[in-house]
C-alpha cells in the first residue's frame, strides 16, 4: 500500500543551493573594509568570530541567531552599504539548483505540498529576495527560517513548525530533503519523517553535530527526489 505524502520540505545551502565552500574570512574583511578601512582586519576578525559564536551554538544547543546579533556581538553596526557588500559577496554562491524548478514543480503536480526549513542568520525577506530572483518562490506552500524562530535544526520544533507553514498535519506523511545528517537527516527522523540525504556538501568537520541520522534513501542530485516519491507513493506491488 502506498504512503500518502502530505509535503516534501528541502533545506536550502546544500541542498535547493549547491554547496560552495566560502572564503568567510575574505567576505569579512570586504564588508569590515566598508564599514572602517583604518581597522579592517579587526573589525573582520570580530565579525568572524561572533559567527562562529552563534554557530556553535546552533549546532550544540539548537538556538537560532540573526545576521544582526552577529553585529551586535562584534561591536559593530552594520550599514546599508556593507549589507550590500555582505550581500554581493554571497550572490554567486545562493543560486537555485538548475534542477530545482522542475522538482518543485512536479511535486505541486502531484498535490504534495512543498516547504523550505532553513538554518539561516539572514532573514525571509533576504531569502524570498533569492527565490525571486532564480523564479522558484511561487513554487513553496510555507518557509521557516530559524532567524525568525528560537531554534535551528535538529530540534524538532524546527521541523513542526515547518510542517505546520505547508499546511500539512502529520509528520509522518511528510518527506525532508537535506545535505546534513546530523541537522536534516536526524532532526527529521526524530519527529517521524521520511528523510532524503543528498550526500554532496563538504560539510566542516567543526559543523558536524554528535549523532548521524540514518536516511530512509540517499539521492545524488535533485532530480532523482520525483521518482523516488513516486516510489513510495505507490508502495509494493
Amino acid at each position: 500500500m502506498g504512503t500518502d505524502i502530505e509535503a516534501v520540505i528541502f533545506d536550502w545551502g546544500g541542498t535547493l543551493t549547491p554547496w560552495h565552500t566560502i572564503d568567510t574570512e575574505a567576505l569579512w574583511l570586504a564588508v569590515a573594509d566598508e564599514l572602517d578601512p583604518v581597522n579592517a582586519a579587526a573589525v573582520a576578525a570580530a565579525l568572524a568570530e561572533a559567527e562562529a559564536l552563534v554557530w556553535a551554538r546552533a549546532r550544540d544547543e539548537h538556538r537560532s541567531g540573526t545576521l544582526a546579533e552577529v553585529a551586535e556581538l562584534a561591536n559593530v553596526i552594520l550599514t546599508d552599504p556593507a549589507r550590500a557588500v555582505y550581500e554581493l559577496g554571497w550572490e554567486p554562491h545562493s543560486l537555485t539548483d538548475p534542477q530545482a524548478p522542475a522538482v518543485l514543480l512536479g511535486l505541486r503536480e502531484r498535490g504534495i505540498r512543498v516547504g523550505v526549513l532553513s538554518n539561516t542568520i539572514w532573514s525571509r525577506e533576504y531569502h524570498e529576495r533569492i527565490f525571486a530572483r532564480d523564479g522558484v518562490l511561487g513554487l513553496f506552500d510555507g518557509a521557516v527560517y530559524s532567524s525568525e524562530i528560537p531554534w535551528t535544526k535538529p530540534h524538532p520544533e524546527a521541523f513542526l513548525a515547518a510542517v505546520a507553514a505547508t499546511g500539512a498535519t502529520d509528520p509522518a506523511r511528510c518527506v525532508f530533503v537535506g545535505d546534513r545528517l546530523f541537522d536534516d537527516i536526524y532532526g527529521a527522523r526524530n519527529v517521524g519523517m521520511r528523510a532524503v540525504f543528498v550526500p554532496h556538501s563538504a560539510v566542516p568537520p567543526h559543523q558536524v553535530g554528535h549523532t548521524l541520522g540514518e536516511p530512509d534513501a540517499t539521492i545524488h542530485n535533485l532530480g532523482e527526489l520525483l521518482p523516488l516519491v513516486d516510489s513510495w507513493r505507490a508502495g509494493p506491488p
